[in-house]
């Protein structure tokens, strides 16, 4: 029996080797399939295709990811509202291309720019009722390319500005009175896009002034407001009767990371736990906490807790660190779900948060490894961890600027084995950034990264 898990296991892992053409192969392979299981797979390999297409900044990759989780998402009955309505955005190649010429749409293009720029987009914000797009280096007149587009199909006017440019997050949404819906995306590499959607026309004035593009849109009529559709995930019904077990890292004579200021991760993540806990209850859900005091619990004792419980999600929650020569330049939220690490950097940040159990590994890790690590555990535990970096960014975003994305990794967090659910672990922040630390004792930043962890939850129940 040992021995074919053993198989299994490294079948499983075989998998995760694949390069991206060969993953992408396989996924539309599956996608074509009837049966469910293999639409699932394909599903999830699309997902994990388009999170590595930001990475890596592949825009070819990433309309091709997209394209698959919006298909086998509909198959599968998903909600992929937010991933269709980024693909309406993304192109496949990413050479910048004039519009069609097309009967009924009227279109006015400048000179398209051929330059190259490091410009990134600082931030977007109103004032005095203008739209104002700042940067951090003067912009030139070439940078900004400006057109028209009318959809006779939907009746739809677009004001569209490419800027070549870049921006830290993926997307925003904006909102103005009046106006149905006012997007800004990442074209592909080297374009910013913005665009300006009305179902009647609107009067869109710009100028440049140093490092800022002010765009004013007249002819605004309040009466045919439109309510932006939000993803208001607890307006649907989703079944709360779910068990949840809640993990703050470290504890008790485990201090955890010690970072900027002294701060202590144990402390920080506890606080952080606590709020989630709150969050969640007051939703419906049954929620545990392996410790709910400065208390020393062992590794395998956290996840013998969870399935004890018959829980169904298990998230343990820690804060990172880095030696002092990266702590200003190192920075951001990742979500971590257990497999064998790939990468450097899921070995570094394992090493680090496995130091409380060393000494459970042996005893442990041998039998309870391959008997937990199978392919429905990985696929279901990544599902959890993008949800919960998704909707944990979404919620950061709109009180805090410059907040990262590091990513969902895979990683041999010893923490996780053993544990007969999905289960993550997410590291909240990096307790050694000055920037960083303050906001991680923060009562603010605490509870809107339990609120948007919480909504992560949600998130998942609903699409599974």
């Amino acid at each position: 029996m040992l021995r074919l898990l053993s198989l299994l296991l490294i079948f499983a892992l075989s998998l995760s080797a694949l390069s991206d053409k060969e993953t992408l192969k396989r996924a539309k392979s599956f996608a074509n399939s009837s049966n469910k299981s293999k639409q699932f797979r394909a599903y999830n390999d699309f997902k994990n295709l388009y999170l590595r297409s930001l990475m890596h900044e592949n825009s070819s990759l990433k309309y091709s990811a997209l394209a698959g989780i919006v298909q086998s998402g509909k198959k599968l009955h998903i909600d992929i509202s937010q991933y269709e309505e980024e693909l309406k955005f993304t192109k496949p190649k990413t050479t910048y291309k004039k519009p069609v010429s097309k009967k009924n749409i009227k279109k006015k293009i400048k000179k398209q720019f051929k330059i190259k720029s490091s410009h990134r987009l600082k931030s977007v914000h109103w004032k005095n009722g203008r739209l104002v797009l700042t940067f951090d280096k003067k912009l030139r007149a070439n940078q900004i390319n400006y057109f028209t587009l009318y959809d006779s199909k939907t009746k739809k006017y677009k004001y569209i500005f490419d800027i070549h440019a870049s921006m830290l997050t993926q997307s925003q949404n904006l909102r103005k009175w009046g106006v149905e819906r006012i997007k800004i995306v990442q074209y592909n590499s080297n374009t910013l896009r913005l665009v300006i959607e009305n179902n009647y026309k609107l009067k869109i004035h710009f100028r440049k002034e140093s490092r800022a593009l002010i765009i004013s849109i007249f002819n605004v009529k309040k009466s045919s407001y439109v309510k932006p559709k939000h993803a208001a995930i607890r307006s649907k019904r989703i079944d709360r009767n779910k068990r949840i077990v809640i993990d703050a890292g470290h504890g008790g004579k485990d201090p955890g990371a010690i970072g900027y200021r002294h701060y202590r991760e144990k402390i920080i993540v506890l606080q952080i736990a606590q709020k989630l806990k709150k969050i969640l209850k007051s939703r419906g859900y049954k929620v545990y906490m392996t410790r709910d005091s400065d208390k020393f619990i062992k590794l395998r004792s956290r996840t013998r807790f969870a399935n004890k419980k018959k829980a169904d999600l298990f998230i343990s929650i820690h804060a990172n660190a880095v030696g002092k020569k990266s702590a200003k330049k190192v920075h951001g939220v990742e979500c971590y779900f257990l497999d064998k690490s790939r990468s450097s950097r899921a070995k570094r940040v394992s090493a680090s948060e496995n130091k409380g159990g060393l000494k459970d590994m042996n005893f442990y890790g041998k039998e309870s490894f391959l008997n937990t690590l199978n392919t429905h555990n990985i696929v279901a535990a990544n599902k959890l961890a993008i949800d919960l970096q998704r909707e944990a960014l979404n919620s950061l975003h709109k009180s805090f600027k410059n907040v990262k994305d590091a990513g969902v990794r895979p990683g041999p967090f010893w923490v996780l084995v053993g544990a007969q659910m999905p289960a993550v672990l997410v590291e909240v922040g990096f307790i050694t950034n000055p920037t960083e630390a303050r906001r991680l004792v923060n009562s603010k930043y605490q509870q809107a990264i339990a609120l948007g962890l919480a909504n992560g939850v949600e998130r998942y129940f609903l699409n599974n």
